[in-house]
């Protein structure tokens, strides 16, 4: 990272966001915060946060009030000026990450937000680089591998969060051959692999909660299959990919797939958890089709505690192709961590502090 970037950020406070500053300033980055005026003491409390475990980050950091979803991001005259004369690197986050969504939410944050950044950005004289977070579930309906430099396609879409990233990365796409932009996918972004700190206890956290209530009794019977995998990475891997990516040119006019290039099926996942817990593999497997149609019963949620709007991840059939990021952050020492090493610290911070 130069001497001289300073980074614009929308999306803080926030777990990713919050960890990214992190990254960023030890990288040697002086940051802009796009924080909304309703998050602005949380903002404040949470750099008073971080300034205490990294010393110096406050100095190194700035908020400024605005929306995504307003003009301008709805930044006073004074802010457009010091953000327009000092950012020369942006990273847009700002999203509603919720697969229950509603569309006119989605559409008005996750698409109408980033076409208001899209804007904003054009307008910074001394950009060198933008980053735009998106997810690999943009592939919505799509199965079979899903290589980096793919998007658009008429495969359907689960919800209105899939959909909402994918029209949004449109978007951002279309701005590759105007400004240096870099998009970045990140696969199921689970706790930190060596502390296991979360702040989210979804996607994987279904299952290892499902295995924690009740250990012996379910743990005889696997409710993963063998021809589906889930694709997790830990949040402390994402984080310093991300501040690998931004400091590296080669990534610029490139999507990134922030994704575990040997990813676990659910089979696999299920017996992993199970050892953790129980130090015991499962016995019996549940037919993937008698699985799928319980979970998608009005009786299951009270016994799983699997929303029916996460259901479908759990049975999909993608591949993320990870040849580029795997060349890429290989050269800087990079690498997904497997599961299986870092197992055992989710689930013990999951049982210390997820409500069951």
């Amino acid at each position: 990272m130069r001497d001289d970037e300073t980074v614009f950020i929308t999306g803080f406070p926030g777990f990713i966001a919050g960890r990214l500053v992190e990254g960023l300033v030890a990288a040697g980055a002086r940051l802009l915060l796009l924080v909304q005026p309703a998050l602005l003491d949380k903002a404040k409390a949470e750099i008073a946060e971080l300034d205490k475990t990294t010393p110096g980050i406050a100095g190194k950091v700035r908020l400024v009030e605005g929306d995504i979803t307003q003009s301008n991001l709805a930044l006073t005259s004074a802010d457009q000026e010091l953000v327009r004369a000092e950012a020369t690197a942006v990273f847009h986050l700002a999203a509603i990450y919720d697969l229950a969504v509603k569309r006119d939410l989605a559409l008005t944050v996750n698409v109408e937000g980033t076409r208001n950044v899209n804007d904003f950005v054009r307008s910074l004289p001394g950009l060198r680089r933008y980053h735009y977070i998106s997810t690999c579930y943009v592939a919505g309906k799509r199965k079979g591998l899903i290589s980096e430099n793919e998007l658009r396609h008429e495969a359907g879409f689960r919800n209105y969060y899939e959909q909402s990233k994918y029209l949004a990365e449109v978007l951002v796409e279309e701005l590759k051959s105007e400004l240096p932009v870099t998009i970045h996918r990140p696969a199921v972004v689970c706790g930190d692999s060596r502390t296991g700190e979360t702040v989210k206890f979804d996607g994987i956290y279904y299952l290892i909660n499902y295995l924690l209530r009740m250990p012996r009794a379910v743990g005889l019977c696997n409710i993963g299959n063998h021809r589906v995998s889930l694709n997790l990475v830990p949040v402390d891997f994402v984080i310093d990919a991300m501040v690998a990516i931004a400091r590296d040119e080669q990534a610029i006019g490139r999507t990134i797939q922030i994704a575990d290039p040997a990813p676990l099926t659910t089979h696999e996942l299920f017996d992993t958890i199970a050892l953790t817990i129980n130090n015991s593999r499962s016995r019996l497997t549940i037919p993937a089709p008698l699985v799928e149609f319980f979970l998608s019963l009005p009786i299951s949620p009270p016994i799983t505690h699997l929303p029916h709007h996460a259901v479908p991840y759990f049975f999909l059939k993608q591949t993320y192709d990870t040849s580029l990021s795997s060349e890429l952050l290989g050269r800087h020492g990079l690498s997904c961590p497997p599961f299986p090493s870092y197992v055992e610290t989710i689930v013990d911070y999951c049982a210390k502090h997820a409500t069951r």
